[in-house]
């Protein structure tokens, strides 16, 4: 069995920076992290390895700094890390994004691809679901638990107000919740031969049989208007008065700001 994995490297939400004429995230050379939540969906890969015996591929596309998080994923259990990297692909949305990725996953072996609900550098969503749509597979969203047994995909998926339990045939792919599992702890010797041994596996543009038309910037139907970063919020104020000062302060701020 093959497991692809799908993470992504995203901005530090404290240093966002954004290119003034294209209007999209710099990623290069700034902080950056782990996508919040991911070590809980690289976690459902080796736990179905552990149960059935499989081949756990992590995959990511960003700059050459991205590989930290395939390392990360290298070091919890996966077997080989695999990074799309070329500028070819810089500034993609959504579209284009999930175009590379399916194209890339498209000369890999797979039976289950199991990604993220979505990063909080975009908050779509849409990636996984597209990444299935343009392999022509079935896709189960919001997915609190993975089971699998034979050629049959079993998720428990939650919805608004209950959970239920959906079925599908593998090949598929699985967008997968926060708080799925607990994941397992990386311990020294899984580090050290993720960051000093295993080499990590980079496609360029020749690499990944896209169309011209669906990659980076100028393949990105989404066009951005105005872009900025959230406005830092005013510093508080600690009042150290008896409750009928401390009540009539706040009026009193209240009337001078027109709010009574």
């Amino acid at each position: 069995m093959n497991i692809i994995v799908c993470v992504k490297q995203v901005p530090d939400t404290n240093e966002v920076r954004i290119d003034p004429v294209k209007g999209t995230l710099i990623r290069e050379g700034g902080r950056a992290m782990s996508n919040p939540g991911e070590k809980v969906w690289v976690e459902a890969a080796p736990v179905i390895k552990d149960r059935l015996g499989a081949k756990v591929t992590a995959l990511s596309m960003g700059p050459a700094q991205a590989d930290a998080v395939l390392r990360e994923a290298l070091a919890m259990g996966a077997d080989e890390g695999i990074l799309i990297s070329d500028r070819a692909f810089g500034g993609a949305d959504t579209w284009a994004t999930s175009s590379t990725l399916a194209a890339a996953i498209s000369t890999l072996p797979y039976d289950l691809i199991i990604t993220g609900r979505q990063a909080i550098d975009g908050d779509t969503a849409q990636v996984g679901p597209e990444i299935a749509e343009h392999l022509n597979l079935p896709h189960i969203s919001y997915a609190s638990a993975i089971d699998v047994s034979g050629d049959t995909l079993t998720v428990r998926q939650a919805l608004d107000d209950r959970e239920q339990v959906v079925t599908a045939m593998l090949p598929a792919l699985v967008t997968a919740l926060g708080g799925m599992n607990q994941p397992r702890y990386m311990t020294p010797g899984g580090i050290f031969e993720a960051f000093r041994e295993k080499e990590i596996r980079v496609l360029r543009r020749e690499d990944v049989p896209v169309d011209e038309a669906n990659i980076g910037l100028a393949g990105s139907p989404t066009k951005v208007k105005r872009s900025f970063p959230k406005a830092v919020k005013a510093p508080g104020m600690t009042i150290e008065r008896d409750a009928d000062e401390s009540a009539q302060f706040i009026l009193d701020k209240l009337r001078e700001k027109y709010l009574l």
